[in-house]
């Protein structure tokens, strides 16, 4: 597809994401970018519900070639907006059914979907689609938090718990799973190693930064092998010096540079979906800065998809 830039300016037209054709029909689709607006499994600040649409405003700006990765992202595949999930507010466990249900087909289809969040909940939904058709996944996470929590306040369906649910399910295999970046005060030393009870490997955000990114992309290969594997990215990977826009930030993490080079260190892996959560457009400035460092990052899965592709 060409740029559409090149014939109308970027400040026009409806927004999909990087003004990708938005359509259901995933004949001879490579990606599928999928809006998921719920917030309802946060705990803290809400708004990320609000998230797909302002990510893909941010996209306007993402160009066909990636001078990093080198390759053509836009170019090279074939990416519709597939549009959003439609959901019920209100109810945690409904909505990840809904986004199940409503997902399947672009999974089934061999497109990889790339979910625009929306709180962390959401990725259970998505893992139950994948997991359908793949089989169990490997989790490669980029969080300050591993989301392994059993239930908050009684709740088992809430943003805390995904990946506790999703090992329950079966949906994730935490011997190919690698979460990194934790970091922050927690509840209590069990928090993380709760986690590796699972059977994930956590890398503590201060041991990620110690090695960096080069040495966390092996790590992540080596975790990962040659099986199906999901990317998740929740923007309060990031710290709020760069991206305040969250629900529940998190001081002391990368800027909006490493996180990208983490993101790029994640070449060769059989990526069967991605997503990018957690964004709260109230919180953010007038410059949307954090809207913006989640359409780059966006755009990089596309890019690491777009290169095993060609490789």
């Amino acid at each position: 597809m060409a740029d559409p830039a090149q014939s109308t300016p970027r400040i026009s037209g409806v927004r999909s994401f990087a003004r990708r054709e938005h359509t259901r029909d995933l004949n001879g689709v490579n990606a599928a970018i999928a809006g998921i607006p719920f917030d309802t499994g946060a705990s803290y600040r809400t708004g990320a519900r609000f998230g797909p649409e302002a990510i893909r405003s941010a996209s306007v700006l993402l160009r066909e070639w990636d001078p990093v990765l080198e390759v053509a992202t836009l170019e090279d595949l074939r990416i519709v907006d597939w549009g959003d999930v439609g959901l019920t507010p209100g109810d945690a466990e409904l909505a990840v059914s809904q986004i199940a249900e409503q997902l399947a087909p672009i999974a089934e289809s061999g497109a990889v979907p790339l979910g625009l969040g929306g709180d962390h909940l959401v990725a259970l939904g998505e893992l139950r689609a994948l997991a359908a058709t793949a089989g169990p996944l490997g989790l490669i996470l980029l969080d300050s938090h591993a989301d392994t929590w059993d239930a908050y306040m009684g709740q088992r369906f809430f943003h805390g718990t995904p990946f506790k649910r999703a090992v329950e399910e079966g949906l994730i295999d935490p011997s190919r799973s690698l979460l990194a970046g934790m970091r922050g005060p927690s509840y209590s030393a069990a928090d993380l190693e709760d986690a590796r009870a699972l059977g994930f490997e956590v890398l503590p955000y201060p041991e990620l930064a110690a090695g960096g990114a080069d040495a966390y992309g092996e790590l992540a290969r080596e975790r990962a092998g040659d099986g199906p594997c999901f990317l998740s990215f929740d923007i309060d990977f990031v710290d709020p010096a760069f991206a305040p826009a969250t629900g529940t930030p998190e001081v002391g993490g990368p800027s909006s540079a490493e996180a990208l080079g983490y993101v790029r260190s994640l070449r060769d892996i059989d990526f069967r979906g991605f997503d990018v959560v957690e964004v709260s457009p109230p919180y953010d400035g007038p410059g949307q800065v954090t809207s913006l460092l989640a359409a780059n990052v966006a755009y990089t899965m596309l890019g690491l998809l777009a290169l095993r592709r060609r490789g």
